[in-house]
């Protein structure tokens, strides 16, 4: 990790310190109470927090909430910072902007161990397009930068590249943690090495096809995506869902030299429409009749798909192998989830619904690395730069 000056390299005591953490957690409105409703991100910020008041710092968070076009009621940081200090057990002072009186105020009144969070930093205009007015106002703020969320490092906006500018600038442990666990699994992963990737669009997981495929040992594809696979090797799928326009690319993937190392499903479940509560038929992966459409995979590839993974040293899983939302199409995805949680492996969990479905089953505690990016975790297993990774090299010369 020595790309990055971390928390460890600093003294705080006393200091402002400005942390960009991933707070952006889904909410729950009934009538004029607003809650979180999945606090995963708020208890992975956590540690980064306790760290910092422990070492006498004055904490200032910063992060976005949703995609709101200016300022949104229904998007106000109040919420998180409520349950932020439930889960924490110290007071989180919700200010009403990211910068001005207020928030100058309630600096000079903090003490060192305090913490504050600004308002839904996508409230401003400047935030997504990195305007540098912006990004010196907040880095007014402090003393110094940390960046710890890794789910937002691969935007370069004000508040995670901008603020580096005109602060000093570490790496917070999450972001360490999570580099760390993608990067072992990049440079010398245990073997054998085993990917599972799911999801609805193969087009969100091509780059990691091609990352991945020459350094694994085994690729199992199921979800959505795995029928414009099966389509581009000429299976028939009836009506299941295929990215036309990718079919040329996935053909050139399947008639590679490492094309032998991916498994797809030899049997999946099937449904006349997309439909919770829509007639279940179960079929050999090439006998998907016009009509039917695919929505998770069956038994017999559950069960090859554990068998593999149950072989594996090292797993990384992204997306779910079927519609996960709906029971009747639920059990791939928890079959997976509860191979990888059993597997003596390194284990690497990103992607929402992958990351939804272990907790939602318990096995959180059982996999070595939950990820908390889902799309920054993607773009770095495909060796892309990170714009906020990248800012913070330049403060480790």
């Amino acid at each position: 990790m020595s790309r990055y000056r971390t928390i460890d390299d600093v003294d705080v005591a006393g200091r402002r310190v400005l942390v960009r953490a991933d707070l952006n957690v889904p909410l729950d409105t009934d009538g004029e109470k607003v809650t979180v409703t999945d606090d995963f991100r708020l208890r992975a910020a956590l540690p980064t927090i306790q760290l910092l008041r422990e070492r006498d710092a004055v904490v200032v968070l910063a992060s976005h909430l949703g995609r709101p076009k200016g300022h949104d009621d229904a998007l106000r940081m109040a919420p998180v910072a409520d349950r932020l200090a439930e889960l924490g057990g110290f007071a989180v002072t919700a200010l009403q902007e990211t910068g001005g009186r207020q928030v100058l105020g309630a600096l000079r009144d903090a003490e060192p161990g305090d913490v504050l969070l600004l308002e839904n930093t996508r409230f401003e205009a400047g935030e997504t397009s990195n305007d540098p007015q912006l990004a010196a106002r907040i880095a007014e703020l402090a003393d110094l930068f940390v960046l710890d969320a890794f789910g937002s490092a691969h935007r370069a906006h004000a508040s995670t590249v901008g603020v580096t500018d005109h602060l000093p600038s570490v790496a917070g442990p999450l972001l360490v943690a999570e580099v760390q666990a993608l990067s072992q699994l990049l440079d010398d992963p245990p073997r054998p090495f085993v990917v599972v990737l799911g999801g609805a669009k193969v087009s969100d997981k091509l780059g990691v096809i091609h990352s991945l495929l020459p350094r694994v040992d085994r690729m199992l594809i199921g979800g959505g995506m795995c029928f414009s696979l099966m389509a581009a090797r000429g299976m028939a799928v009836g009506d299941s869902m295929v990215e036309l326009e990718h079919l040329d690319e996935l053909r050139e993937v399947l008639a590679s030299k490492d094309a032998e190392k991916i498994l797809l499903p030899v049997d999946i479940v099937t449904a006349p429409e997309f439909a919770e509560d829509a007639p279940v038929t179960t079929v050999d992966a090439d006998a998907i009749a016009d009509g039917q459409m695919g929505l998770d995979i069956g038994p017999r590839s559950r069960e090859r798909f554990a068998e593999e993974i149950g072989r594996a040293r090292s797993v990384f899983w992204n997306g779910p192998m079927g519609v996960f939302e709906w029971k009747a199409f639920r059990e791939g995805t928890a079959v997976v989830a509860r191979a990888v949680a059993s597997a003596d492996a390194l284990t690497v969990v990103g992607g929402g619904d992958s990351v939804a479905a272990v907790r939602q089953l318990g096995l959180e505690s059982a996999i070595s690395h939950v990820s908390t990016g889902g799309g920054a975790g993607l773009e770095f297993i495909e060796g892309k730069t990170l714009p906020g990774l990248a800012a913070l090299e330049k403060w480790a010369q």
